[in-house]
């Protein structure tokens, strides 16, 4: 019988590799947030966060970066053929909107009296809420 000489490190090497992989990026934005896309294709449109990835660091918008994809027809009553959907876009080409004038703006986050965060848009100074989409 063979003996595993490595068994201890590639056992830790493993575990690295895991750590690396699972890591999950801070992303600006949440479910439900209405923002503008500022580069690509898609500029200058506006529209709701459906989904984030905070592994990749990607958000769906509604109505923005739509693709075409060939669906086959899972069930009897389905239909097969193109359907359109919105693909992911980078988080760092869109911004949230100013509440106060609608235009895009930065956010940043202040910690109120009673311990809990808020996030606070930069241009106007404003209290963004939290409209998550559930």
């Amino acid at each position: 019988m063979r003996l595993l000489k490595h068994r201890k490190t590639a056992k830790v090497r493993n575990r690295i590799r895991h750590e690396i992989n699972a890591e999950r990026t801070h992303v600006h934005v949440t479910t439900g947030d209405v923002v503008r896309v500022m580069r690509g294709e898609d500029k200058g449109k506006e529209g709701k966060v459906l989904r984030v990835f905070r592994k990749t660091g990607r958000v769906t918008v509604d109505g923005v970066n739509i693709v075409k994809k060939h669906r086959k027809a899972r069930r009897p009553d389905e239909q097969s053929g193109i359907i359109e959907q919105a693909a992911p876009i980078h988080a760092s080409n869109v911004m949230m909107l100013d509440p106060k004038s609608g235009g895009p703006t930065r956010v940043r986050v202040r910690i109120v009296d009673d311990g809990t965060k808020e996030r606070i848009a930069v241009k106007s100074g404003d209290a963004l809420p939290r409209a998550r989409a559930r």
